[in-house]
């Protein structure tokens, strides 16, 4: 039978990611950080893990190529990829998005929204009846509203120290994000029991 492969997402996801599963005597047998290689093997015999950026997590998972992947609720929202079960909330990386601008701020129609979460975003000023437009950006989403390029901005938030910083405060929240376990709905039906085994040890 062949292993395992779990996704982890890069950053902090795999720092807690990998601190959970040692607490469960679940270890890599070279150092995620110091390899090259792009797939470790584990101690336990059926599992390897690759570590990938958390947007590429659910593309590998829908392809079927890699059976596990733990990454985070904001990631998942923002796919629409389908082809995944959530076996568990991690209760790992926890933050929260949030949709933040200059003090006073008040959400209205046809803002200008800058964010990396763009089918988020979309969907949420759509459910409150306030379309909106969004400009994508990838990094320091923070300067689109201290720049005024945005009205307001959408984002990751663990403790808004950030925000604060820049002048910004939080406006709403949309979403309480922590990072959980999927699994490849075929390969759960493949290899249930190498799987249900692996979700036992961590539980």
């Amino acid at each position: 039978m062949k292993k395992l492969l779990l996704a982890i997402s890069k950053g902090r996801i795999l720092e807690e990611a990998l601190e959970l599963l040692e607490k469960f005597n679940i270890k890599c047998l070279e150092s995620p950080h110091a390899s090259r290689k792009l797939i470790i093997e584990t101690n336990l015999k059926f599992l390897d893990i690759m570590i990938v950026r958390a947007s590429d997590v659910p593309v590998y998972i829908e392809s079927g190529k890699v059976d596990l992947g733990i990454v985070g609720k904001d990631t998942l929202l923002e796919t629409s990829a389908n082809s995944h079960l959530r076996l568990k909330d991690l209760n790992i990386a926890a933050c929260k998005l949030v949709i933040a601008g200059k003090k006073g701020k008040i959400l209205a129609s046809n803002m200008k929204v800058a964010t990396k979460y763009p089918m988020i975003t979309k969907k949420f000023f759509q459910d409150k009846g306030l379309p909106c437009s969004v400009l994508k950006l990838y990094g320091s989403i923070e300067l689109a509203a201290v720049l005024g390029l945005s009205d307001v901005i959408v984002d990751l938030v663990e403790t808004g120290q950030t925000l604060k910083d820049n002048g910004l405060v939080e406006l709403q929240l949309i979403e309480k994000i922590t990072s959980l376990l999927i699994v490849n709905k075929t390969s759960y039906k493949i290899n249930r029991q190498h799987i249900d085994h692996f979700l036992n040890k961590i539980n």
